[in-house]
């Protein structure tokens, strides 16, 4: 059943969300101070490309660097990729079939505004749940 819900979910929306956090990322690589952010994009690139089967849990030892960062993230590139996830659900959510990856990119929200901090796991291993 995730094999059929990414795949859908790379068609309707995936592949595009994606782009937008390689796109951060990029511009984020270019500016040579963030470099962190730029890798951090990446990551959730990958999740928002295939998510189903994987979540994501708060970093242990992630402090208030994460936490500093997380408030330049969204004031330069989060607030768009929550915009993009905020409209894409809207979207998803007016067909019956479309709900659960609306919901899904709803989840995705807090990911994209606080990349900083977080990990992603396979929703399979026993710590990945809180």
């Amino acid at each position: 059943m995730r094999f059929i819900l990414n795949v859908i979910w790379l068609v309707l929306c995936g592949l595009w969300m994606a782009l937008g956090y390689i796109v951060a990322g990029i511009v984020c690589c270019v500016l040579i101070v963030t470099i962190p952010f730029g890798i951090a994009s990446f990551r959730i690139a990958s999740y928002a490309l295939w998510p189903f089967g994987r979540t994501t849990v708060e970093r242990r030892d992630a402090g208030a660097g994460s936490l500093i960062g997380n408030v330049i993230w969204i004031v330069f590139a989060g607030w768009w990729l929550a915009l993009g996830h905020i409209l894409t659900g809207i979207a998803l959510c007016v067909t019956i079939i479309g709900i659960p990856l609306g919901i899904a990119n709803f989840k995705l929200i807090p990911v994209s505004l606080m990349p900083l901090g977080r990990e992603i796991v396979p929703t399979d291993r026993p710590f990945a749940t809180r």
